[in-house]
């Protein structure tokens, strides 16, 4: 008798434990101001390159603007607007804020995924040549695992 009522009594607390987790809001991913002050439809720069650039936050909320530049790379370009920054690695920009929000791997398992016309990239922004009508994105994702 005493074990089935301990049998009980856990499974209710079980049960009261996952009701709780259910009801309670899962944490923002990326959510941050956009603290460089870009509008959306906004044009940048100067040159004889332009381009677009497509940012999506963690909370799905979306900023286009327009790049003109006379840079090589896409990187250069917005990191001279301070669009971009990040930490130099072996494998190049490791980007953690783009206008502002961050996205930091090591800290919630989010990072910027960078696009090129709609597709994930196999370079990055640093490594990307600047092409004139080109779209490119960065989205926050979160890791999986």
């Amino acid at each position: 008798m005493r074990k089935t009522r301990k049998t009980i009594a856990f499974l209710l607390a079980l049960v009261m434990a996952l009701a709780l987790c259910a009801c309670a809001k899962p944490m923002p991913i990326a959510a941050g101001k956009n603290t460089v002050g870009v509008k959306d439809g906004e044009t940048l720069g100067k040159g004889a390159t332009a381009f677009t650039v497509e940012v999506t936050d963690g909370q799905g909320t979306k900023t286009d603007f327009t790049v003109k530049t006379d840079e090589k790379t896409v990187g250069a370009a917005l990191q001279a607007l301070n669009i971009i920054s990040g930490e130099k690695s072996e494998y190049g920009l490791y980007i953690k804020e783009v206008i502002g929000i961050t996205a930091d791997y090591d800290t919630d398992g989010t990072y910027w995924a960078f696009y090129i016309d709609g597709q994930y990239a196999s370079t990055g922004a640093d490594t990307t040549d600047a092409r004139d009508g080109a779209v490119y994105g960065f989205t926050v994702e979160k890791a999986e695992g």
